[in-house]
């Protein structure tokens, strides 16, 4: 057994975790840290349904190594938001009706999360938004609503003149 410690900070609260080499980020979110937000599907990097933000980069948690995150920061959907204070990624995306199974929703917001995040005060072109989330699959809309509620967010955030 070749277990080593990972010391990690997971929406801001500080976790050491015994790991195998071999496991990913996904593995350790959603096993050992119980952040089920967190989808598993391709486990090859396609779907962006795994989607999580290291240190404010969306990245694919399905094919990192949780070994290659030590001392980082790692966001989930449950780290963005709660129940009483919504996300304005999260607001829009039920506002617009752009939530239909939600599997995809987590790594979707993310992603858009962290676009948004690199382009303070922007207010992108649908054809913009439909670059940045090109990596997160949908299976249920044909993502018009989807471009709708990160159009919303982005005028929400950018009139508040808050990085969110």
């Amino acid at each position: 057994m070749n277990r080593k410690i990972l010391n990690i900070v997971v929406n801001g609260e500080s976790h050491q975790v015994l790991i195998e080499p071999h496991w990913t980020l996904l593995q350790v979110l959603r096993n050992e840290i119980g952040m089920m937000g967190t989808k598993e599907n391709c486990l090859e990097a396609e779907c962006g349904v795994c989607t999580v933000l290291l240190d404010g980069k969306a990245i694919n948690s399905c094919i990192l190594l949780a070994g290659q995150v030590e001392g980082c920061s790692i966001t989930t959907i449950e780290g963005i938001g709660d129940p009483e204070h919504l996300h304005p990624l999260q607001e829009a995306f039920i506002e617009c009706g752009a939530v239909q199974c939600g599997y995809c929703i987590p790594g979707m917001i993310l992603t858009a999360k962290s676009f948004l995040d690199e382009n303070p005060g922007c207010r992108p072109s649908r054809d913009e938004i439909r670059e940045a989330i090109a990596g997160t699959l949908c299976r249920c809309t044909g993502y018009r609503k989807i471009i709708d509620a990160v159009a919303t967010a982005a005028d929400r955030i950018a009139l508040s003149g808050a990085k969110q």
